[in-house]
């Protein structure tokens, strides 16, 4: 089934990981893929297992606004549209409040947040020209219930959840939909750093049993992404296996 036929979908954060995943099914479901990351060698190795498929990498650092106007702009001049943006990329850097350096709250700040505007603007710019549009943002659980040691994480995934509502009301009238996802602890490499008697220990508070997949998230943002998902504007999805209820 191709949902997503024809699209021209952009996925930040798209080497590694949720975004790699997500790369994966988008390309599945029919869609000329953009992936935008820093990791040049990761996206190397994405473009050799998808040669002769409509997968296309840039090498963009969202927090840098000439960067992500260049890379629209080219895909502009080369696709002539863009019809979904998904706001994958983003980091950690936790610490408590009293241990956290300006410089890790900044850093967290600039991806997470300021990245997030950066691309949602320039994109949507393209998405009212045209009258349609679907993006679709990573938040997180912790950005609705917060999470011990996380203040800089969890104030840019409270902070997309607003953005996603502002920009709902903004854009839907213009024929753009536009929501988030709020993961659960997912097997990446973000958690990676986690000791397994905490991974333990949340899997047994999940009612499912287990930690989510990339590929739980990919299925949630390609639902959002197609016209399935037509008449869903400013929602927060959360993809927890019920960690949270």
């Amino acid at each position: 089934m191709e949902r997503l036929k024809n699209k021209v979908a952009i996925v930040t954060g798209g080497a590694k990981g949720i975004g790699k995943a997500t790369v994966k099914r988008f390309l599945e479901e029919g869609a000329t893929v953009i992936c935008w990351d820093i990791d040049a060698k990761a996206a190397g190795d994405l473009f050799n297992t998808y040669k002769g498929m409509p997968f296309h990498f840039q090498e963009v650092n969202t927090v840098d606004r000439e960067s992500v106007d260049a890379a629209v702009k080219e895909i502009m001049d080369n696709h002539g549209r863009i019809d979904i943006l998904i706001n994958n990329a983003g980091i950690t850097r936790d610490a408590t409040l009293k241990k956290m350096t300006p410089e890790q709250w900044k850093m967290v700040i600039d991806v997470n947040l300021t990245g997030v505007f950066n691309c949602t603007q320039a994109v949507s710019e393209h998405m009212v020209e045209q009258g349609s549009g679907k993006i679709v943002s990573a938040a997180s659980i912790v950005g609705l219930y917060g999470n011990f040691g996380q203040t800089n994480y969890v104030a840019t995934k409270s902070g997309v959840i607003g953005m996603t509502k502002v920009w709902a009301r903004e854009l839907g009238r213009k024929g753009i939909c536009v929501n988030a996802v709020a993961p659960g602890f997912i097997a990446t490499e973000m958690v990676g750093t986690i000791p397994e008697k905490v991974i333990q220990g949340l899997e047994e508070k999940t009612p499912l049993g287990r930690m989510g997949t990339p590929e739980d998230i990919a299925n949630a943002y390609v639902f959002l992404s197609s016209e399935e998902a037509s008449f869903i504007n400013g929602i927060v999805l959360s993809v927890d296996g019920g960690l949270v209820m």
